[in-house]
């Protein structure tokens, strides 16, 4: 699965690891020739796209706009699944409530997401047991990154260094 990242806020350091996470999930639910992009907003920029989309005032922390919906019947399924919009801040705050990393609640936000851009729901607490295996998988995914990133054997020049702080976003 490609993954493009748009982070608008300029503040997330770790697009690296949420895109290649986000691919090696998207490629193990069968997605490899699909393609998301992934766009990262502040709460003021969330909460106008919530209000528009959704018409819920204020901001929420994930929304997915899906190109093919499972019911389009004569519509030609096309490469690009979707966007997955994130709030930054919102996923700021959830994180530090949680205490955990902020690139870590977006990773979850994401596998979230992405599911949704997949056809999945959850509407009933057994249609979140996907939500919930893809959101510690994708974390899981991210700790392997973590593990194989940490042995390569490039200069650090090569290497991303914005992506090195583990509580940054």
């Amino acid at each position: 699965m490609m993954v493009e990242i748009s982070d608008e806020t300029g503040r997330f350091r770790r697009r690296n690891v949420l895109r290649r996470a986000l691919a090696a999930l998207g490629d193990e639910y069968g997605a490899h020739d699909r393609e998301l992009t992934v766009v990262l907003v502040d709460d003021e920029t969330m909460a106008a796209r919530n209000a528009a989309h959704r018409g819920v005032s204020g901001p929420t922390d994930v929304l997915s706009y899906p190109l093919h919906e499972p019911d389009d019947v004569g519509v030609p399924v096309v490469s690009a699944l979707g966007d997955i919009v994130v709030s930054l801040d919102t996923a700021t705050r959830q994180a530090r409530e949680r205490r955990v990393a902020t690139y870590r609640e977006v990773l979850v936000l994401c596998a979230h997401g992405l599911l949704h851009l997949l056809g999945f729901d959850h509407r009933d607490a057994a249609s979140w047991r996907p939500f919930e295996a893809a959101q510690r998988r994708v974390l899981a995914l991210a700790a392997e990154e973590g593990r194989s990133s940490a042995a390569d054997p490039r200069p650090p020049a090569a290497a991303a260094p914005a992506e090195s702080a583990e509580g940054s976003p």
